[in-house]
Order: structure tokens, then sequence, then C-alpha cells
């Protein structure tokens, strides 16, 4: 069955006491609106929608689902609700906080706060196309990424996986910090119905055991999205897809091309990362972060006087840096 285009909820419509004003985004698998709540604050909702089970026509609420796609469409409303439940849970400034989650229409719906910003993507985008030459800056990458690593432990230990990390779903506030969104757990329970849902996975930014009928899927998974991303700031693209080089891996080649633009520390915790075999990537987040704390080389050739700022900087911020390696010292590997 092809998926449909599905027909966003109408502009304006009341819906358990939120007015919806306009989609912001979809997907195959969900539509997000920006609304506002009773008191007039705005919020994202997401709708469970996946376009490969359900229809929904321009002016109808309630989507036409046939009924060979119900099971499988109720499980996946199931783990929607779940996964939004437990991301309830989680309150820390780089994941999406969620408000509140719904009935209505015979789906569900999760909400969330809205922030203004872009994600990453755009970001990256826009400055590939300007002809920005590093796209991104080593120090954009580490400082974004620790930020992004952080909220990515939090949700690791509250025995969630993201299971679709890319610069789509992180998302840039207007201060330029991180927020994780759209986890893809839910999609990932789909999986076993291949012929009525397509993958769930991004080429390029999804390992090899997201190919796999039932892979081992654990915090190393959602670390080789995170060396897929950084890879993705420095070149404006994805990496090559992991099925293609199971075949012909042409990953070193790429990685050499951008020696002296970026440390061989950075692109070393970026091979580490891309690690087909699950098993030589770090296996939690922490040892990613570690990694990652390494200092920033200072190329040749280099302003002599912007080298010594960052050298007296870098003393200066040291013993901030060391405080908060001891409130980040335990190991998140609680996922088994």
């Amino acid at each position: 069955m092809a998926a449909q285009n599905n027909a966003p909820l109408p502009d304006g419509l009341e819906i358990a006491g939120y007015r919806i004003v306009k989609k912001i985004s979809s997907g195959g698998f969900s539509i997000v609106y920006l609304a506002y709540d009773e008191d007039g604050n705005a919020v994202a909702i997401k709708e469970y929608l996946p376009s490969s089970l359900a229809l929904r026509e321009p002016g109808e609420l309630v989507p036409m689902i046939a009924p060979e796609n119900l099971p499988i469409f109720r499980m996946g409303l199931k783990c929607f609700f779940e996964e939004g439940r437990a991301l309830a849970r989680i309150a820390h400034p780089n994941v999406v906080s969620v408000l509140n989650f719904f009935r209505a229409n015979e789906t569900v719906y999760m909400v969330m706060a809205y922030e203004s910003g872009r994600s990453l993507q755009e970001y990256i985008l826009r400055r590939r196309d300007k002809g920005e030459r590093p796209i991104v800056s080593e120090r954009f990458i580490r400082k974004m990424f620790s930020h992004v690593m952080m909220g990515l432990r939090e949700v690791h230990t509250n025995k969630l996986l993201h299971l679709d990390l890319k610069p789509a779903n992180i998302y840039l506030r207007v201060d330029g910090t991180p927020i994780l969104l759209d986890f893809g757990a839910a999609r990932q329970t789909l999986k076993s119905d291949q012929p009525k849902l397509y993958p769930m996975y991004t080429p390029g930014f999804a390992p090899p055991e997201l190919y796999a009928k039932n892979g081992n899927l654990g915090p190393w998974t959602d670390i080789y999205s995170i060396g897929a991303s950084m890879f993705a700031c420095m070149v404006g693209a994805p990496p090559q897809p992991a099925d293609q080089r199971k075949i012909a891996d042409k990953m070193e080649g790429h990685l050499r091309k951008l020696e002296g633009v970026y440390s061989t520390e950075l692109l070393d915790v970026i091979r580490w990362s891309l690690k087909l075999d699950p098993l030589e990537r770090p296996q939690s987040v922490f040892a990613l972060q570690k990694a990652l704390r390494e200092p920033v080389q200072e190329k040749k050739g280099s302003d002599p006087l912007q080298s010594l700022s960052r050298k007296v900087r870098g003393l200066f911020s040291r013993f901030g840096k060391d405080k908060d390696s001891l409130n980040t010292i335990q190991e998140t590997t609680q996922y088994q």
C-alpha cells in the first residue's frame, strides 16, 4: 500500500482545550501543529497519523483506516502514547518538553512546549548554500553536541532510545542551545510489518542494526547517529548509508579529506562513532562525551593573538569544566 498525503486539521480548530493555528510539518508518521492553550501559550501538537495506514481527506477530522490495517495502527498508537508518557517524565533543557497527551478523532496527540528557532539541518544547509568554509566550525560542533549528548544521556537513563537522531531532529533555540525532537521508538515497534510501513530509519544516519529485522539496539545505536550528524555538519550532507558501507566502505576517504580543516581528535571521535560493528563503538554516551572533551587543536598558521586569547580563556574556564566533569562522572549505562 502506497503512502498517502493526509489532510491536516483545519486552522482555527478547537480540540481538547487547544486552538490549532497552522501545520508546522508533516511526515510519514505524524503531523505537527502550532497551537495555543487556554492561557494563550504557544505549544506544538504532534498527531499520530501514519500515512501508509490511515487516510484523512480534506474537511474530515477522523481518518479512514482499512480493517486489515487496524491492528498495526492500534499497536503504533499504543506505543506513541506510551512514548509520550515516558518523555513527559523527563525534564531536561536539551530534550523536548512533553506537557500533555490526549485522545481525539480516533487517534492520539502529544502536546509539547513550543520554542522559536530552527533545525540544525536548516542551519547547516543555509551555511552550505552561502558557501561558508568550513560549513560549521569545530568549536560549534563540540559545544553543540556536548549539549545534545547531555540530553541523550537523560533519555538513555530513562530506558528510552531516540532511534532517529539526525540534524532535522535537533532543534536549535534562538540562543543556539539544542533540543532533541521526534523520537522514533514507536516507529521501531511498527517495523515488524514491513509491507505496511516505510522503514523508519533515515539512510546515512541509521546504523546497520536498524536495517536488520532483529537488530541489537542500545545506546550504541544512537551513538552512530551522533557521529553521522557531526559528519553532516562538516560536509553539508549525510554519510554513506550503512548498507552501502557494508559492500564498499568509502567513509575513510571522506574523513581524510577533512584533515587539516578539523582536528585529528574530532575526526577520530567520528570514526569511532561510525564503526559498523556496534561493539566497536562507544557503548555509552558518557564515553563519547569524554572523548569529545579533548581540547581543540590550534591549526598551523592561525593568528597568534587569537591562539593566546583562546589559551587564556581555556585556563579560566578549566575550573568550571572540571567541576562539570565531577557532576557528570556517573556512568549512564543503565540501559540493558
